[in-house]
């Protein structure tokens, strides 16, 4: 490698420096330096166009991360995040007292409805048989049977014709005083 390389350095020694046109030359030096100085005009606008449209940050000023956009995203995300637990509490709250309102309103309503029922279904029942019937037990499901046999005889009667006109009767009435 050392051989080969004094060698190539004898060769030149010989020949002599290669002479060129110095029209030529300048002519090549300009081209270089041209285009290097152009290549970095080119990086410079394109970093600052960048920084212009945002999509990269501008270092030459000192960043105040509290009006950064991802700092004003989080901290949104947590306001966000806080209403809407106090939305969801207030929601809860009011149907809470919802229901606390329906019971005080219509509570004692429909209490009488369903005695009202039960008193009628002891009166069908003795009717029927001539006696009380005992009532019934939790096993046999308690006072929902009771509702359950009144919803399959109202079936019956519409079936029979009479309860669907006493219903349409009823509706008509509602629809007048409503």
């Amino acid at each position: 490698k050392q051989w080969y390389q004094r060698r190539v350095r004898g060769m030149l020694s010989l020949q002599g420096a290669p002479t060129m046109d110095p029209d030529v030359a300048s002519t090549i030096i300009q081209k270089v330096w041209k285009g290097y100085s152009q290549r970095n005009k080119t990086v410079k606008l394109r970093e600052e166009e960048l920084i212009f449209i945002g999509m990269q940050p501008n270092l030459d000023i000192p960043v105040n991360y509290k009006d950064s956009p991802v700092s004003k995203v989080a901290k949104r995300e947590e306001e966000r995040v806080l209403i809407q637990a106090q939305h969801e509490r207030e929601y809860q709250d009011a149907l809470v007292n919802i229901k606390d309102k329906i019971r005080e309103a219509e509570g004692p309503d429909i209490k009488e409805n369903m005695q009202d029922q039960i008193r009628q279904w002891f009166i069908e029942t003795r009717d029927a048989t001539g006696r009380f019937p005992d009532y019934p037990s939790d096993d046999e499901g308690g006072s929902a049977t009771i509702f359950k046999t009144k919803e399959g005889g109202e079936g019956e009667e519409g079936a029979n014709g009479e309860g669907g006109k006493k219903k349409k009767a009823d509706k008509k009435e509602k629809k007048k005083e409503g």
